[in-house]
């Protein structure tokens, strides 16, 4: 299908106190359990998108080479501007074009979901999110939890280089 990656991660990129726990889990954590546990192949901003790449085009390419959108929906990205390019390209793809499917992780307990972009909403309605809850925090690296069952339930079979 022409698609290098399974999923293009969405996180809150910013170097607050409460970005640190996001940011180890969308470097340490996820890679550890969906790359070298589970055998998927993500995309992440900051590790797989190059200092000097122009970052809109190469957002947009690395999306469309991706089967699936991990969104991470925290209260900083739901409040945040800077990181509505991504969400934007993204749910653009995910709705109109209709050729991607986003998994969303609730990161945190988000309470309603009225700040949230109408077409996020939409998403939410269809499919609901998948909350990362307090306790998965003891055994983050267990791709047995029910968290990363739930996960790979919903990401497709794992890229196998040709």
């Amino acid at each position: 299908d022409g698609k290098i990656y399974d999923a293009y991660v969405i996180y809150p990129k910013n170097h607050t106190n409460e970005a640190n726990f996001v940011e180890y889990f969308v470097y340490q954590i996820m890679p550890d359990i969906l790359e070298n546990k589970c055998g998927y192949k993500l995309c992440i901003y900051g590790r797989d998108i190059y200092p000097g790449e122009d970052a809109a085009s190469a957002v947009e390419k690395r999306m469309q080479k991706s089967r699936r959108l991990i969104i991470l929906l925290t209260q900083q990205l739901i409040n945040s501007r800077e990181d509505a390019y991504d969400q934007h390209i993204a749910l653009y793809n995910a709705l109109i074009q209709n050729d991607t499917k986003v998994i969303l992780l609730e990161m945190e307990t988000i309470g309603t979901y009225g700040k949230l972009q109408e077409s996020l909403r939409f998403i939410i309605k269809q499919q609901g999110t998948i909350k990362w809850k307090e306790e998965h925090t003891v055994h983050p690296q267990s791709p047995n939890s029910k968290f990363w069952k739930q996960v790979r339930y919903h990401m497709p079979l794992p890229c196998r280089p040709s």
